[in-house]
């Protein structure tokens, strides 16, 4: 058995749970970061001892990247913003959405933000660097804010190839680039944008998020404002593949972490109804890249259910079996330690849950 971390940003605070081998969870007294909200956490297990990021978000002294070195027992912030948008670009950083730690390159950390922009780091993320051809893109001037904003809230990297990143932001959709950052490409062929008057826009989808897949790097999941999507060519074209679920609209996908074509939803009834679909707390997979869908509902509340699993509180972390974990806006986390055929409930009456990340320590 595997020691596992859990980090649960909520709109006060961060929560971390611990599990020993076998053994039970247990959660720190907390929360770190007491009444900030922590939109983004990243479990950084490449280099030696792991390192946790948090992105806090403090009404009263702004938004901020934190760091920790000692399994998120204490943190440190740096003298400096490690994310600020330049003075030549007229904008200020309202929260950091996503804290990405780069899979072909040890040390190199993405931040996405809102106003949607990505950021990169060379030191762990003690300091990040805008990429500007992204924030300079031809079509950002008609870019929309979603509902909650204008963010850059996932970036995907590929370990073959340190120069490509896939990037979603709502509401303009996925770009992709194959230089290093120097170009940037929409990336929305086959995604709906079903609020528009053209539903197939070259940019404009409102892609909740995207997850990779654990056998074949090319091989993409994507939760849209309604319509879940898979690609097969790095995300060059999407197929649809949600016809088999109860609802196509959902803001979380999560992959296993070892398994080919296996991927993780949970379904909401709708744009205007955000509760779980049909009113039941259940998470999908699918094993098959998304030709067929089961639904997961073993130790999880029978009754009508009203928790929203929001995009970054869906997760998976790398034992074996796998783990996969959600928390929802009623201020519960579940937990299955086993690929998600059965599971536990960690906590409940905690602040909304916004993100949840989980991760393999010893």
């Amino acid at each position: 058995m595997t020691d596992v971390l859990l980090a649960v940003g909520t709109r006060k605070g961060l929560f971390i749970g611990r599990r020993q081998g076998g053994g039970s969870w247990e959660f720190d007294d907390g929360p770190y970061f007491n009444a900030q909200a922590i939109y983004s956490v990243a479990i950084d297990t490449r280099e030696g001892r792991p390192r946790l990021l948090a992105g806090g978000d403090s009404a009263h002294w702004g938004p901020s990247v934190f760091h920790s070195d000692d399994l998120g027992r204490s943190w440190t912030e740096p003298e400096r913003p490690a994310v600020k948008f330049p003075k030549d670009t007229g904008a200020s950083l309202e929260r950091v959405w996503q804290l990405h730690p780069a899979a072909a390159e040890p040390g190199v950390v993405y931040a996405g933000t809102e106003p949607a922009a990505l950021y990169r780091s060379a030191d762990r993320g003690e300091s990040f660097e805008l990429v500007r051809p992204l924030w300079e893109h031809p079509t950002r001037a008609q870019w929309v804010p979603g509902g909650g904003g204008e963010g850059l809230h996932t970036v995907v990297t590929d370990a073959r190839d340190p120069k490509a990143v896939t990037v979603a932001v709502s509401t303009a959709g996925v770009f992709r680039t194959t230089d290093g950052g120097a170009s940037w490409e929409p990336s929305n062929s086959g995604v709906s944008a079903v609020f528009l008057p053209d539903p197939n826009p070259e940019f404009g989808q409102c892609v909740h998020k995207i997850a990779k897949d654990a056998a074949d790097p090319d091989r993409l999941y994507l939760q849209n404002h309604w319509g879940v999507y898979r690609s097969d060519d790095a995300g060059g074209h999407w197929t649809d593949i949600g016809a088999d679920l109860p609802s196509t609209f959902g803001f979380a996908v999560a992959t296993h972490p070892r398994r080919g074509d296996t991927a993780y939803v949970f379904p909401i009834n709708a744009d205007a109804d955000r509760v779980p679909a049909e009113h039941r707390c259940r998470v999908f997979r699918t094993t098959d890249a998304g030709r067929s869908w089961e639904p997961l509902a073993a130790g999880l509340p029978p009754e009508d259910h009203y928790g929203t699993v929001l995009r970054d509180a869906l997760c998976t972390d790398d034992a074996d079996p796998a783990g996969v974990y959600f928390g929802n806006r009623n201020g519960e986390v579940f937990a299955s330690s086993d690929d998600g055929d059965s599971w536990q409930q960690l906590a409940s009456h905690l602040p909304d849950v916004l993100c949840v990340r989980a991760a393999v320590i010893g």
